[in-house]
């Protein structure tokens, strides 16, 4: 096994970060962030000319049939950019249950970023409680109930909704955008009256959380590195008493203390998607989770008064870190996955 990254994903990650760069830099989401965040064009471009919709798609499919390591790397630079963009909710989450499931047609759609998919799971549900925010019933080909916080249902074109093991392609459902904490992922609560539903195939909703964990672990590491990037720069430029504030040993040490949890992070996240075993997810959920955020925090103090302001965009990027920290399970039940899995007993 290696964390090192092949040529192959280095190609991928510059084609993507130069797209980004020139198209989305983190300015331009900021500036449509509260009115449209979602950009369609961005999306075309990454999906139909780079082609990151199909990476996990098999080939027979019409996909790439890259393995998860290619997809990580896309989610890092995704992550560094805050980019508006569902390839977590559609080309991840919704693409793994349609592999799991065999929906050829669906996936041939995907593969080539015809349509865009959201599985219909709440984003706080995790691989140990996959059922949380879902209250659905299927009967007589039909589908009702609710489910709350689901990410990428609103510019979806194909709804997917697993029901006790069974995938399903539901057409009617209501779709109602939620404030959402992170401006740049918006969540809706999806409501199934009546809805009509055709099964695609079988579905393990926990294999596909826990591959999602494992993969959004890569995200929350862009993340943390855009803001440690980001305030090396800040800190070497800003000037206090004729020095750069970077200058002053207190600030080196709180900075050399985020470099290594940023390093770890990498760490975790790589071996996440290249062992995809429960324990390395938990663990890499377990850390990363909190570094992002530790990372935004540090970036909006050592930035000072501009990191306050909202014309910075390093409120977004806090927000993402912040929302991404309780999706698909919280570090605490990771942690507690992970001692369960590890067979190491709690406190009595």
């Amino acid at each position: 096994m290696s964390l090192l990254y092949s040529e192959v994903e280095e190609e991928l990650r510059a084609a993507v970060r130069d797209l980004l760069a020139d198209r989305c830099p983190p300015s331009a989401v900021l500036k449509r962030a509260e009115s449209r965040p979602y950009d369609p064009d961005l999306w075309k471009t990454l999906a139909g000319e780079i082609g990151v919709a199909g990476l996990i798609v098999p080939e027979e499919y019409g996909g790439a049939g890259a393995s998860a390591s290619e997809a990580a790397v896309v989610l890092e630079e995704l992550g560094r950019g805050i980019a508006p963009v569902p390839f977590f909710t559609s080309s991840v989450l919704a693409t793994r249950a349609l592999v799991q499931a065999g929906a050829g047609e669906l996936l041939e759609r995907l593969a080539d970023g015809r349509s865009t998919a959201a599985l219909a799971v709440s984003f706080a549900a995790s691989p140990y409680r996959p059922d949380r925010g879902a209250s659905v019933r299927h009967s007589g080909g039909t589908l009702s109930g609710t489910v709350t916080g689901v990410a990428g249902a609103d510019v979806a074109d194909v709804l997917l909704v697993p029901v006790e093991g069974d995938l399903y392609h539901v057409e009617g459902a209501e779709v109602r955008a939620e404030t959402s904490f992170d401006l740049t992922r918006p969540v809706s609560t999806v409501t199934f009256d009546g809805a009509g539903a055709t099964r695609v195939g079988d579905v393990d909703l926990v294999a596909v959380l826990r591959f999602g964990a494992g993969l959004l672990a890569s995200e929350q590491y862009g993340v943390a590195q855009w803001c440690l990037d980001t305030t090396l720069a800040y800190v070497k430029e800003r000037h206090q008493f004729a020095r750069p504030v970077g200058s002053f040993q207190s600030i080196k040490h709180r900075l050399a203390d985020l470099w290594l949890d940023v390093v770890r992070a990498r760490a975790a996240a790589r071996n996440a998607v290249t062992e995809d075993t429960p324990v390395a997810a938990a663990v890499a959920q377990a850390w990363n989770a909190g570094v992002a955020v530790r990372a935004a925090e540090e970036a909006l103090q050592l930035h000072g008064g501009i990191g306050m302001t909202w014309e910075h965009p390093l409120h977004l990027y806090l927000k993402r870190a912040k929302s991404a920290e309780v999706a698909l399970g919280t570090p605490g039940d990771h942690r507690e996955a992970l001692a369960s899995l590890a067979g190491v007993p709690g406190p009595e």
